[in-house]
């Protein structure tokens, strides 16, 4: 079994924020231990304010990121609620 999962995470990606690089180097190491390969994509949480969650139906799971405060308090809200109302794959930290 070798497919790709792909993996929404919403929040504001920093690239000098430990917790935002141990997620990524988290799901890449939990792929790679299942033979797998994943596609980790960060959602501004911005793009998730006004409500826009259609587009979380591309990934195979969500998890919405460590490091609040976000840009947009409501945004993060918006991606969890889509996954609690659709039965979303979804973690968080």
């Amino acid at each position: 079994m070798n497919s790709s999962l792909m993996v929404g995470v919403f929040g504001d990606f920093n690239p000098s924020s430990a917790p935002h690089v141990s997620t990524n180097a988290a799901l890449h190491h939990a792929a790679a231990a299942l033979g797998r390969s994943v596609t980790v994509t960060w959602l501004p949480t911005e793009s998730l304010a006004d409500g826009e969650t259609g587009g979380l139906e591309g990934f195979d799971g969500l998890w919405c990121s460590p490091g609040s405060p976000y840009r947009s308090m409501e945004g993060a809200l918006a991606g969890i609620r889509f996954a609690r109302e659709k039965g979303w794959p979804f973690f968080a930290t």
